[in-house]
């Protein structure tokens, strides 16, 4: 079975961690986000990938070349408009064949058994299988309900409160059947979810759906990508961490120098060749990426620090994203999910809270912000 793996998207909501990576090339635990989907995929035999991209295209090429280091063969298609979920698959159509193949949203995490869904698909005769998970609030998502036989009933997209009748929503991910792209107009921005989907229900196709109780997150918020880290660290889904354990859910990697006197409360993930200075402390549902500096007398909790970060001295990090190489001076604080981008300078005793946005390469004096 051969897979098709939606990431055109531009990440418009996790700016501005995305003006210069696509969303799925984001780091996930010091790895980028999509060789996550890529090892789940190869769990189940799955090798033949497609990558549909638009927005900055070449950067998974040139990461991933064409899969051989990661087992696996990949093919990039590259939109030269935006095409819509069901456009991105009518667009790779030559390199599929004649048999089912399974179809990704580029921006999910799960530890879905793809096993399992292919059995159910075919076990209903379906055109069409889709992933459904059970979400708190299904007005920002597609619902999808279901009858006693797994149909699909109808499709309904970011219903108001009124409208719910259930809490199962598309999660981004199907089985479909070749005979699925019929259904599809060539060359057009065209949606599974308003388009290709509601006209096979009514033309009486069958389109199923497969509650899933699996592990399902939808990354493209800070919120939700510090969310992502945090299961990640607390073994809501599986994941293999680099590095050494050097103790109980910290793992560290090659070259750091860590002071006898800094404190590190796991859960835990550091990169390689960083260095932690006397004083410093780090809380638990921390990642830390490579060449990371970490200052006397620093605090940081819950947050995610790319590549390259340097922090001086007696600043404090919390719940909150460093894009790479971002530097903070002398007592900084940085809280309630803000998000500084690529290469940032900010000096001393600033104050970035309630989800602030900072734009890459920024420069802030000394005591500017206190927000």
């Amino acid at each position: 079975m051969k897979a098709v793996i939606l990431v055109g998207g531009q990440g418009t909501r996790l700016r501005p961690l995305t003006c210069a990576t696509p969303k799925p090339m984001l780091p996930l635990v010091n790895i980028p986000f999509l060789e996550h989907t890529f090892k789940l995929l190869k769990n189940y035999g799955v090798e033949d990938i497609i990558l549909s991209a638009g927005y900055l295209p070449d950067v998974f090429e040139s990461y991933f070349g064409n899969g051989e280091r990661h087992g696996l063969n990949i093919v990039y298609v590259k939109e030269d408009k935006p095409l819509g979920t069901a456009g991105a698959i009518k667009n790779v159509e030559r390199y599929l064949d004649d048999s089912s193949f399974v179809v990704f949203n580029g921006d999910i995490l799960t530890d879905l058994n793809i096993e399992q869904l292919l059995e159910y698909h075919k076990s209903k005769k379906a055109l069409a299988t889709l992933m459904l998970t059970s979400v708190e609030d299904p007005t920002s998502y597609g619902l999808v309900p279901i009858d006693g036989t797994g149909k699909v009933t109808y499709f309904l997209e970011k219903p108001s409160w009124d409208e719910v009748t259930t809490d199962l929503v598309n999660a981004g991910i199907y089985i479909l059947e070749p005979e699925v792209l019929n259904f599809i107009p060539k060359a057009e921005n065209y949606s599974f979810e308003r388009g290709v989907f509601p006209e096979m229900i009514e033309k009486g196709e069958r389109v199923s759906g497969f509650p899933s109780n699996a592990y399902w997150l939808d990354i493209g918020t800070p919120q939700n990508y510090l969310k992502a880290h945090h299961d990640i660290l607390g073994r809501r889904i599986k994941f293999d961490f680099k590095g050494m354990q050097t103790k109980l859910g910290v793992w560290v990697g090659d070259n750091c120098k860590i002071s006898s006197k800094a404190n590190i409360f796991g859960p835990v993930v550091m990169g390689e060749n960083c260095q932690v200075e006397p004083n410093a402390t780090i809380f638990g549902y921390t990642t830390i990426g490579n060449d990371c500096i970490i200052g006397p007398g620093v605090t940081i909790s819950g947050s995610v620090l790319f590549n390259d970060c340097k922090i001086n001295r007696s600043s404090v990090i919390k719940d909150s994203i460093l894009d790479k190489g971002v530097e903070l001076g002398v007592k900084v604080h940085v809280e309630e999910t803000a998000v500084l981008g690529e290469k940032i300078k900010i000096g001393s005793e600033n104050l970035l809270k309630r989800g602030i946005k900072i734009w890459p390469k920024t420069k802030i004096g000394k005591n500017i912000i206190k927000f």
